[in-house]
């Protein structure tokens, strides 16, 4: 029996999520800092399909799929001006708007340059997440997928 060559164990902390800030239709990609909890996901919707064929065993049929991500981050600032981050900011006003004003358009990737690269649009929420005393000022973003997401090239594949 050999011994797996794959003993190194991933860090969560591999995801980088970057947001479109341009104006022009041209990508403009500014990263997002301040993550400190990254959840990307699909979630497959399932139809019953059992047919009298199926001798009593339930058969499935993935019908649709949706994304979304899940995110805990640092409110960033200046430490001078004290402006928030802007592409944080673009996130939080996007959260506030209607129509195309609420939709984003984000890429993330492995930061390690690994094959998973995904882009999308998106609808955000925001929400506080460090509210007591003695936190730091943190949010809760979840971004939910506006179509499909698009598998892309990581742009820091070697």
């Amino acid at each position: 029996m050999s011994t797996p060559v794959e003993t190194e164990t991933a860090l969560a902390r591999r995801y980088r999520l970057e947001l479109d800030t341009s104006t022009n239709g041209t990508p403009a990609w500014a990263i997002v800092p301040g993550i400190n909890d990254f959840a990307p996901k699909v979630d497959q919707t399932q139809q019953d399909s059992t047919t009298y064929e199926d001798d009593g065993w339930a058969d499935q049929t993935a019908t649709a799929y949706a994304w979304s991500i899940e995110a805990t981050m640092l409110h960033r600032c200046h430490p001078t001006t004290k402006a928030f981050n802007a592409a944080q900011e673009q996130l939080r006003l996007a959260a506030e708007n209607f129509g195309d004003a609420a939709k984003v358009h984000v890429r993330w990737y492995d930061r390690e340059g690994r094959d998973e690269a995904y882009e999308g649009y998106a609808l955000v929420q925001w929400e506080q997440d460090g509210t007591a005393t003695d936190d730091l000022d943190s949010v809760k973003v979840t971004l939910t997928g506006k179509g499909k997401r698009t598998k892309i090239t990581n742009p820091l594949a070697p």
